[in-house]
């Protein structure tokens, strides 16, 4: 196929813009997708202003892609033509210990190799290359637009509550700070995997009522009444688990003050904030992680929770020429659920 395609392309430090370029064919093991759906992320703002050393420009953005497979470079089998993938989107090196038993997301080589759509062209393009079957994921009969989410939205949330779950039995409770893009799969995926009360935390009262029609149990509004009534609901223990969804200094602060002996407090939002650690103003036992991403199993169990109708992203669809605004109303915190980016019909 020749010819050209719209893409969202960063084309230096700072600046993306709309571009048309040749349509890539792929080469010897690799595999091209005509973009189904490709979701819009928090974490594209930090690569769009990042140091181009880590991401060598000009580059595709998007790493929250699915597709139908196109076109199959030379040698490459196990996929089929016409059927819709999900793409896993940390790549790695491929050789070393991590990335043979599928954790590419925490590759011994990391960040030095570029992911996809992390330096390497990613999903906001019309068509899309592959570098290796092993990081395509079949989506059977899921829609793949309103699958997109779950490749980067569902695979982190999943794999921060997996970490997490030894923590979570029968009378624990876990928070979500943020019923964004991210925190409305959180909650159904501790809904689906564990027994905890989830108890949902966001300043907007329309995500409140939202988080509440996914199964949180409690719904509080942000602010400084929040951590007392997050005591209050949990016997004054505090949750097993905190998930926060910003990450900012605010956000950071409320998560602590609100964890548990011995729970766990998941950094998983990039709002830049700091977490000062002093050792008599943490829990006791009480461990901090930053999950990234997730593995391939991570992200086939995800895509398999929404084959069963457990898991579902509620999308708003943006065309290419809304996504400039459509990041800037990502950033206000206003959009409910996840953007995704899907080629004009």
């Amino acid at each position: 196929m020749s010819g050209t395609m719209r893409a969202y392309q960063l084309v230096r430090a700072g600046e993306a813009q709309m571009v048309d370029l040749p349509i890539p064919e792929p080469g010897p093991g690799q595999v091209r997708l005509r973009m189904a759906g490709a979701g819009l992320c928090h974490s594209d703002l930090l690569v769009i202003h990042a140091d181009p050393a880590f991401f060598p420009l000009p580059a595709i953005l998007g790493h929250e892609t699915t597709g139908w497979v196109d076109k199959l470079g030379e040698g490459v089998e196990g996929v089929e033509l016409g059927a819709a993938y999900g793409i896993y989107f940390p790549w790695g090196c491929g050789q070393c210990s991590p990335c043979r038993r599928g954790a590419e997301n925490v590759c011994d080589k990391a960040p030095m190799v570029p992911g996809f759509g992390c330096g390497v062209d990613g999903g906001m393009a019309e068509y899309v290359i592959v570098d290796n079957v092993r990081h395509l994921i079949p989506l059977g009969s899921l829609d793949p637009v309103a699958a997109a989410p779950l490749m980067c939205a569902g695979i982190t949330t999943y794999h921060a509550i997996l970490q997490a779950e030894p923590l979570l039995g029968p009378g624990s409770s876990a928070v979500v700070i943020g019923v964004g893009g991210l925190g409305h799969i959180a909650i159904q995926v501790l809904r689906t995997l564990t027994p905890a009360r989830i108890i949902a935390v966001d300043r907007q009262p329309e995500k409140l009522v939202h988080a509440r029609a996914l199964g949180a149990d409690l719904a509080i509004e942000a602010g400084e009444a929040a951590a007392a009534a997050i005591r209050a609901a949990t016997g004054g223990l505090g949750a097993g688990l905190v998930l926060d969804l910003v990450g900012n200094d605010a956000t950071l602060a409320f998560a602590q003050s609100v964890l548990a002996q011995g729970g766990q407090l998941q950094i998983v939002g990039v709002g830049g904030g700091t977490l000062p650690l002093r050792f008599h103003e943490m829990p006791r036992d009480a461990t901090v992680a930053v999950p990234y991403a997730g593995t391939c199993s991570d992200l086939r169990a995800v895509v398999g929770l929404a084959q069963q109708g457990h898991v579902h992203a509620e999308i708003v669809e943006v065309r290419f020429d809304e996504l400039a605004d459509t990041y800037r109303r990502m950033e206000a915190g206003t959009l409910q659920g996840r953007a995704v980016l899907v080629p004009e019909r």
